[in-house]
């Protein structure tokens, strides 16, 4: 199945967003974490590559966080200028 799901998002349209990458890393040097941004959804994952979270930020200034499983956790709102 995973095969499957990998193959599809191959073939799928490449859109104009640019991704964007934050590396975190430990005092060694080691890799800790990344947050892939993609349009208004950053991607969190552990130092093994495992999603352990998303935010994504809607237009009315509200951003959205979600566990791995895709069940919201909570929202952030900017406020208003």
């Amino acid at each position: 199945m995973k095969t499957l799901i990998i193959v599809t998002l191959l073939f799928l349209p490449m859109h104009a967003h640019a991704q964007n990458t934050t590396t975190f890393r430990d005092a060694s040097g080691q890799t800790t974490g990344t947050a892939t941004t993609y349009g208004n959804v950053t991607t969190f994952r552990d130092g093994r590559g495992q999603t352990t979270g998303t935010a994504t930020r809607e237009n009315n200034s509200t951003t959205t966080f979600r566990n791995p499983l895709g069940q919201q956790t909570g929202t952030a709102t900017a406020p208003r200028r």
